[in-house]
């Protein structure tokens, strides 16, 4: 997994950790029930004495119930107005697929628009996501099906499809090429970074083929990605 273009100023975990558990008012000792780990182990990572693996990062954000990118996050500065030439998109590749920012990480609206390219079987895990507002999604080249709470729609080029996104979906590419499809995601709540999401579940899908990667090597790509984000 790599990350292509600007990259952000390093991020300490650690502190991000400790931030986002004072800001849910959470004792150690509760996110370590929560999440399974020792209160030793998120004294450790929140001192900066040990670097947390991938698979921990997803116990404690599923335990703090936040986005894995939550503790990668820097905030760009927020605009009124972005215009972003395409060799300056933020872009993210995740296992079968990647993501391109269309600017809206760094708009001061309510709206992030961003580009998907999805790989044959490329799936955004089995559980799907929920987040606030709505999701407009637009089909520009093979085919993307969406499951919404259970109802299949699938996309093809020039097709569209919108829904509110507190519904649980989620999105895949079931074709026998390649996919890309723009989804713009908007009526958000202050605060809320929903294309993080389509990120995470991005990192966490499985493809429909086995390529066979080692599956430590993986980890250490989705790191390197994440640190980078």
């Amino acid at each position: 997994m790599d990350l292509e273009g600007t990259r952000n100023p390093s991020v300490d975990v650690g502190s991000r950790l400790r931030e986002l558990r004072s800001e849910r008012h959470k004792s150690m000792r509760a996110l370590a029930r929560a999440s399974g780990l020792s209160t030793n182990a998120l004294s450790m990572i929140e001192r900066g004495r040990t670097s947390p693996s991938v698979s921990t990062l997803y116990k404690l954000a599923e335990a703090l119930e936040v986005p894995i990118t939550a503790f990668f996050r820097v905030d760009p500065p927020r605009q009124e107005i972005v215009f972003r030439k395409v060799g300056e998109r933020r872009r993210i590749v995740f296992p079968h697929g990647l993501w391109e920012g269309l600017g809206g990480e760094s708009f001061i609206g309510h709206v992030e628009p961003f580009m998907l390219t999805l790989d044959v079987g490329a799936c955004s895990g089995p559980f799907g996501m929920m987040h606030t507002g709505h999701e407009f999604v637009l089909c520009l080249a093979g085919e993307v099906e969406y499951e919404i709470e259970g109802q299949k729609y699938l996309l093809t080029e020039g097709d569209s499809l919108i829904f509110a996104a507190q519904l649980r979906h989620r999105w895949c590419n079931p074709g026998l090429k390649q996919s890309k499809a723009v989804i713009a995601l908007s009526g958000f709540e202050q605060g809320e970074h929903p294309s993080e999401f389509h990120v995470t579940s991005g990192m966490k899908g499985e493809s429909y083929i086995d390529n066979g990667e080692d599956l430590e090597d993986q980890e250490d790509d989705d790191m390197n990605a994440l640190e980078a984000l």
